[in-house]
């Protein structure tokens, strides 16, 4: 069993058992990002095999706040499956997620295909049919999120659920990296944002994922739904939590635990 077959099945073994794993890379440092990926890849792979179907990518660990607060300090990318858009109440239990992690977000819903490297900004723009309020609810498989770069895109970016508010806006015309975002948690003031936060523009962030992903022969598809990254700080969530989002000139989005 290659180590991609062997860390990928205990990664699905661990989400599906609602259990978390030693961090990777502290039992294997030699390996890579490009190791991290084919696991990650390898767990998709499974998941796949239950029925899931892909239905979007996502960039994480993009804002200075995120990056601090969990010690990583370059982006990270996965993978969204149907399985993973919650409308309504999140179950914690029914979603598999184990120790959640709210974050807000612009969606970005693609019209057209993007195909890296070479992506620009303009070209992000170009491709897509409209932005969204968006949590993501992050999670990790990693015991106690003690995640390194490795770590986190071997674990599909440490990405649990999300959640899309009902706006759907054309973002032409827009000032995406002034976009504000406030945040509440329970009907109080938790923390605010702007576009901006996520490497300069969501545009950029979007961009930087298609060329990565590009070089690994993955696209972004018409149809997509492409996180951009949190705005935020990520805050700890447990049930009965009740999250809500802002994203000022666009809408509102509501993250229910249950």
């Amino acid at each position: 069993m290659s180590k991609a077959e062997l860390y990928g099945q205990e990664l699905y073994q661990a989400l599906r058992e609602r259990r978390t794993v030693p961090p990777l890379i502290a039992r294997d440092a030699a390996l890579t990002i490009d190791d991290a990926y084919a696991i990650s890849l390898d767990a998709l792979a499974r998941r796949q095999a239950d029925g899931e179907k892909v239905v979007g990518k996502k960039i994480g660990v993009t804002s200075k706040a995120v990056q601090d607060m969990l010690g990583v300090h370059q982006p990270d990318f996965g993978f969204l499956t149907d399985r993973m858009w919650v409308e309504g109440n999140i179950d914690i239990a029914a979603t598999g997620l184990i120790q959640p992690r709210a974050e807000a977000e612009i969606a970005f819903i693609l019209k057209s295909d993007l195909n890296g490297p070479g992506v620009t900004a303009e070209d992000v723009l170009a491709a897509t049919e409209s932005i969204a309020p968006c949590f993501e609810i992050v999670d990790s498989r990693i015991q106690d999120w003690k995640i390194g770069i490795v770590d986190t895109v071997a674990d599909n970016a440490s990405c649990g659920v999300f959640v899309l508010g009902e706006a759907r806006v054309d973002p032409r015309g827009l000032d995406l990296p002034g976009l504000h975002v406030t945040v509440t948690k329970n009907g109080e003031p938790l923390s605010e944002g702007y576009g901006s936060a996520v490497q300069g523009s969501p545009l950029q962030a979007v961009a930087w994922l298609a060329n990565t992903l590009g070089a690994y022969g993955v696209t972004l598809n018409a149809g997509d739904v492409i996180l951009s990254g949190s705005l935020v700080p990520l805050a700890p969530a447990v049930a009965g939590d009740v999250f809500e989002m802002e994203l000022h000139g666009i809408g509102r989005c509501v993250a229910r635990f249950v």
